[in-house]
């Protein structure tokens, strides 16, 4: 709003050119090659990682309560709600759903590898039954 001395009148808006808005757009999308696309991956990579042990040793240090949340996550460098997180995990579960994260998933290889030797041990015990009801019915012979 403009005064103009008796009254407000309300500004006018500049229109921004298209080409301008178009810009705008190219530049927050991330190609493969863009720095936002680096960064993301730098950080991803960069990660601090925490053993479970030292997870369980950071929760238990906040329920004794001798120095206040936000200074136990600032000694140990993580933010406060990595420390609730955890804190909840631990008192859903305790210490067994901190230690977790050591436990690891199988690779799709090695999943491949053991359906594959699954159904080739079915096919040999399929056989071997085969063959064992076949010997029975030729010694009732």
């Amino acid at each position: 709003m403009v005064y103009n001395g008796t009254h407000y009148k309300p500004q006018e808006r500049t229109k921004m050119k298209e080409s301008t808005l178009v810009l705008d757009k190219d530049e927050a999308i991330a190609t493969p090659g863009s720095a936002a696309k680096l960064i993301r991956e730098v950080k991803y990579k960069t990660r601090k990682r925490v053993s479970s042990e030292d997870k369980i040793r950071i929760v238990l240090e906040g329920f004794r309560k001798e120095l206040p949340t936000s200074d136990l996550c600032r000694r140990e460098n993580i933010s406060t709600a990595i420390y609730y997180s955890w804190l909840k995990d631990f008192m859903e579960a305790g210490k067994g759903r901190l230690k977790g994260d050591s436990l690891r998933d199988a690779t799709k290889g090695e999943v491949k590898h053991l359906r594959e030797e699954n159904s080739r041990l079915k096919e040999l015990l399929g056989e071997a039954a085969l063959d064992n009801q076949l010997l029975k019915k030729s010694l009732n012979a």
